[in-house]
């Protein structure tokens, strides 16, 4: 179905009878629809998805989207949710309200932004007259290295500020047109203000789009041919609100979200080591979207072994071909690699960001960079095709978006609920100490103990000191009313490493410390600890948290221990 469907579409890409015409662009209302028919076509299975990982965060917990108390938070209070993207928060304030905790109104939202992002990446080439621009715009709407984007509600962040950066950049080139001089160009200065406007609503929905400046620059300097400083001065408003917003998220990543400590202090060597190779990485997965994983394996990197530059030879050599090869390809290659990396470099490990406690990459990374790559190989796909016969180029062109459109559909299965993904993500990363938790998690509350306590010590077997990981085990071992399986004495072993390594400042973590000591017949050290946790919970606003251990608080007077039924899991 997918692969007829590919080709009814691309069959509206043609001129004429012959077989000797090339391929065409079609025109904007009908290339438009076979753009949008193919996204949904593709991401049916996601309409039938759940809420996953950190939907909890942004959408099913949320408290902020239930009111206009919470919708002034959003705005105001930047470290009232886990990021600062008011935008994208709006957004789900403004679906709650319509169809409260419904998650196929969230997904449908994703896949429809999705391929809005796809026919402005259309609208985008064609102006800088990149030939296949239509071809180019369909692999970005069918690559399986988006799913991860579209089919998580949490990165709406992605397909949301994609809309608004291409949409800036389709404003932009009204109002200063590529392939005129500076100083000839037209300047009608509402396009200037409306490209300014939506670069904002860019950056208020995910910071990575900064780059969209300089990425203008980029591109007008390749369609003149030639750096115009006079293109500089109207892009500094650009430059410097991306700039403050950007510094804003990198401060709030590591001091809110707490992307800080051992697992991010890499020395500058090991920084470029992790960032050439997440490069390649990145180019890899485009090129072979094979084993995509929600959490791909964390790299161990080591200055000191000598493999680990080659890597950054890859990287350079790669940059060297094209600039080799400009006389003979042109520049585009050489302005595809760079716009690549410019757009990736929040996320390369200069700076530091939350995920990379996990893998050093993801694929919703690549969302916007992964645009420069498939602009080129499409353009180059398309010239060569104007050798063959039409239709020779027809089927080969419906042939790869069939298979793209099926990979689509096959990855988008593994989005179907949290279950699912994190057996998914142990398939291809079988020591990724979060899903081993997490699904543990799952299991205790289908009541299957036994199982969940083996993913709990296979999380803590990876990695020792994870605080989540020990809190997830010791409050397993101190409440279960199993009593083959509970341990006191290990519980309370366990609470002390986990409350230790946040200094006793999680409620959470707390709560788990003071349930192990009433599981050893501590009451009175008990009652202090879930004291101090009630005292926290009551300080970040957990009313839930705070009501749950006022209860245990109680068992504790009355020199009881805590039993958890296993539905509510740690």
């Amino acid at each position: 179905m997918q692969r007829a469907a590919s080709r009814a579409i691309l069959s509206q890409m043609t001129r004429g009878n012959g077989d000797e015409r090339p391929i065409a662009a079609p025109s904007r209302r009908a290339g438009s629809a076979a753009l949008l028919a193919i996204t949904i076509l593709a991401y049916l299975p996601v309409l039938q998805a759940g809420f996953i990982w950190d939907d909890d965060a942004y959408v099913t917990e949320n408290v902020t989207l239930r009111s206009l108390e919470g919708l002034r938070s959003i705005w105001l209070e930047p470290a009232a949710l886990p990021q600062y993207y008011p935008v994208v928060h709006t957004s789900f304030w403004v679906e709650y309200a319509l169809w409260e905790l419904a998650p196929a109104g969230y997904h449908l939202v994703n896949v429809l932004l999705h391929a809005l992002a796809s026919i402005l990446a259309w609208r985008v080439l064609a102006r800088l007259a990149i030939p296949g621009a239509w071809l180019a715009a369909a692999i970005f709407a069918l690559h399986p290295v988006h799913v991860e984007s579209v089919a998580w509600i949490t990165e709406r962040k992605n397909v949301l500020s994609a809309c608004f950066y291409l949409a800036a950049a389709l404003a932009y080139f009204r109002y200063e047109p590529p392939r005129r001089k500076a100083a000839e160009a037209a300047r009608p200065i509402a396009w200037y203000a409306a490209a300014l406007f939506l670069y904002l609503a860019a950056l208020l929905s995910k910071s990575v789009t900064a780059s969209l400046p300089a990425a203008l620059l980029l591109l007008l300097w390749w369609k003149r041919e030639r750096f115009e400083w006079r293109s500089v001065l109207p892009l500094l408003p650009f430059f410097a609100v991306g700039a403050a917003l950007g510094l804003h998220t990198a401060w709030l990543e590591q001091a809110h979200v707490g992307a800080q400590g051992a697992e991010w202090s890499l020395s500058v060597v090991e920084r470029f080591l992790v960032s050439s190779r997440a490069l390649c990485f990145y180019l890899g997965k485009l090129a072979w979207p094979w084993n995509l994983s929600f959490i791909y394996p964390r790299w161990r990197i080591d200055d000191a072994e000598a493999v680990q530059y080659l890597f950054p030879l890859l990287a350079f050599a790669l940059l060297g071909l094209a600039w080799l090869g400009r006389r003979r390809f042109g520049w585009g290659p050489l302005v595809a690699l760079l716009y690549f990396a410019g757009s990736l470099f929040p996320a390369l490990g200069f700076i530091n960001v939350y995920p990379h406690r996990f893998s050093y990459v993801a694929d919703h990374f690549q969302y916007l960079a992964s645009l420069g790559p498939i602009a080129a190989v499409a353009a180059g796909g398309v010239l060569l095709a104007q050798r063959l016969p039409r239709r020779v180029s027809l089927a080969g062109a419906g042939l790869l978006l069939a298979l793209l459109g099926a990979s689509v559909w096959q990855q988008s299965l593994v989005y179907r609920d949290p279950e699912t993904l994190w057996r998914d993500t142990l398939i291809h990363n079988p020591d990724s100490y979060l899903a081993h938790s997490h699904l543990g998690n799952i299991l205790l509350r289908r009541g299957e103990s036994r199982q969940a306590l083996d993913h709990y010590r296979e999380a803590l077997r990876v990695k020792p000191d994870d605080p989540a990981s020990l809190n997830n085990m010791a409050w397993f071992l101190a409440t279960t009313r199993d009593e083959t399986l509970r341990d006191g004495p290990e519980a309370l072993a366990l609470a002390e490493r986990a409350a230790r390594g946040v200094s006793y400042g999680n409620p959470v973590l707390l709560d788990t410390l003071a349930a192990s000591q009433a599981e050893v017949g501590r009451f009175e050290q008990a009652l202090e600890t879930a004291r101090q946790a009630l005292q926290l919970a009551l300080d970040l606003g957990d009313r839930e948290l705070a009501r749950e251990i006022r209860a245990r608080t109680r068992s504790y007077r009355a020199r009881r221990p805590h039993r958890a039924d296993p539905q509510t899991g740690p």
